[in-house]
This record gives structure tokens, C-alpha cells and sequence, in this order.
């Protein structure tokens, strides 16, 4: 059997002690993140990267329907929780081959639109 120095446990504890507490400080202060929470952080990211992008690509194109005026016109009665449906069903943020337009983007566009 080996003979552990008297000191040996305390070490152990010690070591133990220590990583707890680092686990604790570098989750809660410094930053660090478990891999769901990096991913939830990055989902969010690339949703408002492309709102940012598609809303001013929706805002062009509404602008360059021939039926601008009255579009607008009808963009401008329509209430202001509803517009990215009307936004969305106009099919003026539809890339070719992509996806239809996300709720936040129609939103955005109607805000490039009918400014605050």
C-alpha cells in the first residue's frame, strides 16, 4: 500500500475547492457560456443580421411595384401590428429561391417604410 504524505488531503480538498470556485466565477462574471447557451446567442445574432439585410432589400423592392402609391397608401391605413403581415403577403422581401420573409424583417421594412 502507498504512504500519502500527511498533507495530501488537504491538497485534494484544496484543488477541489479551487475548481468549484473558478467554475463558479467564470460562469457567472467572466463570460463563459455552455455550448446551448453559445448556440441560443448565436441563433439571436443571425436573426437580427438578417433583418438587417433583408429589411432594406423588402423596402426596395415595395418601391419598385407599380403599384407603389397605392401600396403605400394601403401600408399607411393598415394598423401598425398587422403591416408585416400585409408586408409579407405582398411577397416584396421574398428572395428568389429563398425563404418567404421573416415576421421581425416585414416589420423592419414597414419601419424603412412608414418611418416612427
Amino acid at each position: 500500500m502507498i504512504q500519502w504524505p500527511a498533507q495530501t488531503e488537504s491538497v485534494l480538498w484544496g484543488a477541489v475547492a479551487g475548481a468549484v470556485i473558478l467554475s463558479v466565477v467564470g460562469f457567472s462574471f467572466s463570460g463563459w457560456h455552455t455550448a446551448s447557451q453559445t448556440d441560443a446567442i448565436a441563433s439571436v445574432k443571425v436573426a437580427t443580421a438578417l433583418t438587417a439585410a433583408m429589411a432594406p432589400v423588402c423596402a426596395t423592392a415595395f418601391k419598385q411595384d407599380g403599384k407603389y402609391a397605392a401600396n403605400l397608401v394601403e401600408l399607411k391605413k393598415t394598423d401598425e401590428w398587422s403591416r408585416s403581415n400585409l408586408i409579407e403577403k405582398g411577397g416584396w422581401g421574398k428572395v428568389a429561391g429563398g425563404q418567404d420573409l421573416s415576421p421581425e424583417a416585414a416589420r423592419a421594412c414597414a419601419l424603412l417604410l412608414i418611418p416612427a
